[in-house]
């Protein structure tokens, strides 16, 4: 079993040869994050080792470089404007090949891997060439592949980067969803779209983490943990036949349209782009998720802890 697109991963041997192309850049995403959002991994990670080049890219800061900052939850879908501010920042230009690399901190906490497919979610939906690092900085590390304290430089934009229209498709609103948990069948069959539920079964269940005022998940979703399609202690990805195992049992490789979601639209884009490596197009991510969703008594959830 193979991906239907592997050029969304890299390997590492891949990079250390790219590591002085001045068309490759490299982002690294690492998140350790307080409880108030801030994310502490340039200071606590990124500034002791980093691969050679690599350039801080905070996406995880609940207001970071792939949110709109004036919305107000966190990490909400960015403008294009936004999008070409933020990688301007970083020396991306129309011609940059862009790879994502991250680590796992804290594997209980911080996944490296939801990070980067938050980036590249985003990215590869406003038209950037992007891809993964397979295994992560753990995998790089453990290889002995070059890494540096030294800052990188930030290249000069010649050509910037225009973001591509289409992006819409990525995106679902909470209208979307409401359409889609209103559309649950009681006859058997199979309703239009399905909603998945990224996050760990206890907390699908209710017995677990809340991520606002209601527990439980969004009513008609079906569970499908982002960690059982990772290297939970990398920024890595289970492979290719174990990944198309889970999602054909889970039946979200089928025709009908697709919704992930999670707490606050980090964890959903690993179901999403799992779904992505083996060619199914017709996936978007809840931008608010449960951080929206539960705020609103009215919206329609299903906790099976409260049964009964």
């Amino acid at each position: 079993m193979e991906f239907s697109h592997p050029e969304y991963l890299v390997t590492t041997e891949w990079l250390a040869g790219k590591l002085d192309d001045p068309n490759v850049r490299i982002l690294d995403v690492t998140a350790k994050l307080t409880s108030r959002l801030e994310n502490r991994a340039e200071e606590e990670c990124y500034q002791e080792s980093h691969i050679p080049g690599s350039i801080l890219f905070d996406v995880p800061a609940g207001k970071g470089a792939l949110s709109n900052t004036d919305e107000a939850l966190p990490w909400m879908w960015p403008t294009p404007d936004q999008i070409s501010g933020s990688l301007a920042a970083v020396g991306i230009g129309a011609a940059t090949k862009v790879v994502l690399v991250g680590r796992t901190p804290r594997p209980d906490i911080d996944s490296g891997t939801m990070w980067c497919t938050r980036a590249w979610w985003t990215l590869h939906h406003y038209g950037v060439e992007c891809s993964i690092l397979q295994g992560g900085l753990e995998r790089w590390e453990a290889e002995g592949r070059a890494l540096t304290d030294e800052a990188s430089v930030i290249p000069e934009v010649v050509d910037p980067f225009v973001p591509s229209a289409g992006w819409e498709q990525a995106r679902a609103t909470k209208d979307d969803v409401l359409s889609a948990a209103q559309n649950v069948r009681t006859d058997g069959a199979e309703a239009s779209v399905c909603l998945v539920d990224a996050l760990p079964a206890d907390s699908f269940d209710g017995t677990g983490t809340s991520y606002g005022p209601r527990s439980g998940h969004i009513t008609g979703a079906i569970n499908v943990p982002f960690r059982s399609l990772i290297e939970t202690e990398t920024a890595g990805f289970a492979d290719a036949a174990s990944m198309h195992a889970h999602l054909t049992e889970s039946g979200l490789l089928e025709e009908r349209d697709v919704i992930t979601y999670c707490g606050g639209a980090i964890a959903a884009t690993v179901d999403a782009f799992a779904m992505a490596l083996f060619g199914k197009t017709n996936v978007s991510v809840y931008d608010g998720s449960l951080m929206e969703w539960t705020a609103d008594p009215d919206l329609p959830m299903t906790n099976p802890s409260a049964a009964g």
